[in-house]
């Protein structure tokens, strides 16, 4: 599966149970590490929880396997790595305060343009 398709079916995981303020950054030419960052922000612990176990469930459906997972005990930040990309999800108290747009600023970032709630 193709970076591309991977982002879009991990973006399409989050939304289905309702992720917040979905963000992609494209970090092709910033890292070796991976291609493209998924991060989202989810209400409670067990939200965060949720929304991780989702995707997962859906890249496994299409025969994509994990790298690793982190973070899925504590449910203030998660993260799923996929090899072409990496889905992080956070409470919004360490979405802030780790920062990770403003970490990776200058590399291309978007937004996901439905699904998602500005409060």
């Amino acid at each position: 599966m193709r970076s591309e398709e991977l982002v879009k079916l991990a973006i399409a995981a989050l939304e289905d149970i309702k992720a917040q303020d979905i963000t992609t950054i494209d970090v092709r030419d910033k890292t070796s590490i991976t291609d493209y960052m998924v991060i989202a922000s989810g209400t409670s612990s067990r939200h965060v929880k949720s929304l991780v176990d989702n995707v997962l469930e859906k890249v496994k459906e299409q025969g994509v396997r994990p790298l690793g997972s982190e973070g899925l005990d504590s449910g203030e930040w998660a993260l799923l790595d996929l090899g072409d990309i990496v889905v992080h999800v956070m409470l919004p108290t360490a979405r802030q305060f780790y920062d990770l747009e403003r970490l990776w600023q200058g590399a291309e970032q978007s937004r996901a343009q439905h699904g998602t709630d500005h409060e």
